[in-house]
């Protein structure tokens, strides 16, 4: 549909390091298998989406929840004729960047940043870690990825104008991103709407009734699930509810972004760039139903007396071990304290605690803290 907007791999603005090219993998494909290689990556199997490990094994965790939103992303562009590869790359790579315990951890890095002067953002973060962090190759620190899909980390989910962060500025603030990035932000929208609702019916925490009072879409899924399996188990029926969710959902995403580029009359992947809003974004019908599901999964799941306290005890642990570690700067690796050396100490904390998995937060809190 889009074809002559898709962002070629050839047109790539290279790597902070140059390296000569593969002979049967483009650069975006390059970038797709250091991000799965990368220990970042792998530690999202253990951090929280939005259930804790320990309530079941059957909830998202950080790295399922990405290979979903991978799977949407790469349908809808090769539905509109966009590169697969930049996509996958992007899709892979965006969530490596959040702490420990979901967005209680980002959120109370952040508070405590705020108190240095600075702020903590999971985005922003995705890339230091994999130009500092992620130390693999013997010729360059970091992954060295492409310039496109460094971009797309940092501005896949909004844009920057110039000057409003300096970690931005390399990254053509005052520019869209490329649509395939564009793409990321809205694959994770129906991505998480739709797996937390999934989430959330099988915890207890909402029911059927309550989805079909909340979401128009959902309660015409419903009373045509009824009518075709009468006899099915509500916990069947809210399955099939949830797939054909997600079809609506992605349906929308394609059928409202090919309408907004016709629209703005965007011929080729500069005008992308050039262009006064983000072209991505649902159709009118869609928009509605992912807002509702934010509303009622908001009420009803997100400030739950479940959620909210566990979000309340992981805030205060995260706030205690940063405090320890800003006084005991040796209880952290000796390795990982050359690593940053020079860097202001609590920037080296924030860091230090952002790459924990769940796992091992609490046993390093149990340890330095608990004392056991």
């Amino acid at each position: 549909m889009l074809a002559s907007l898709r962002f070629p791999a050839e047109r790539s603005r290279g790597r902070r390091y140059p390296e000569p090219r593969h002979p049967y993998r483009n650069d975006f494909q390059r970038d797709r298998d250091r991000v799965i290689h990368s220990r970042a990556f792998r530690r999202l199997e253990n951090k929280t989406q939005v259930f804790p490990a320990g309530l079941s094994d059957h909830f998202r965790n950080r790295l399922t929840h990405t290979i979903e939103v991978a799977q949407i992303a790469r349908t809808v562009a090769s539905v509109l004729g966009l590169n697969e590869s930049l996509t996958e790359a992007l899709a892979l790579v965006h969530d490596i960047g959040h702490p420990p315990f979901a967005h209680a951890g980002e959120d109370e890095l952040d508070r405590i940043l705020q108190g240095y002067g600075e702020r903590f953002n999971h985005n922003l973060h995705a890339l230091r870690i994999v130009e500092l962090f992620e130390s693999k190759y013997a010729r360059f620190p970091g992954l060295n990825l492409t310039f496109e899909v460094r971009e797309g980390i940092v501005k896949h989910s909004r844009d920057y104008a110039p000057g409003e962060a300096p970690e931005a500025d390399e990254y053509l603030p005052g520019q869209r991103p490329p649509l395939e990035a564009q793409l990321i932000d809205l694959c994770d929208e129906i991505a998480y709407n739709t797996a937390d609702l999934d989430d959330a019916y099988s915890a207890g925490l909402l029911s059927a009734g309550d989805l079909r009072e909340a979401v128009p879409e959902f309660d015409a899924l419903y009373e045509e699930a009824e009518g075709h399996f009468p006899g099915a188990p509500e916990r069947i029926r809210i399955h099939e509810i949830v797939r054909h969710l997600v079809n609506h959902l992605v349906s929308g995403l394609i059928e409202g972004t090919s309408e907004n580029a016709r629209s703005l009359g965007v011929q080729c992947c500069d005008d992308v760039r050039l262009a006064p809003g983000r072209i991505v974004r649902f159709s009118e019908r869609t928009g509605w139903t992912t807002k509702a599901l934010k509303v009622v999964l908001r009420r009803l799941v997100y400030q739950s007396d479940m959620v909210m306290e566990e979000r309340s005890g992981w805030t205060r642990k995260i706030a205690e071990l940063f405090e320890y570690l800003m006084r005991r700067p040796d209880a952290m690796p000796d390795s990982y304290r050359e690593e940053t050396e020079g860097m202001p100490p609590h920037r080296a904390v924030c860091d230090y605690i952002a790459g924990m998995t769940d796992g091992f937060f609490i046993r390093s809190y149990e340890t330095l803290i608990e004392g056991k």
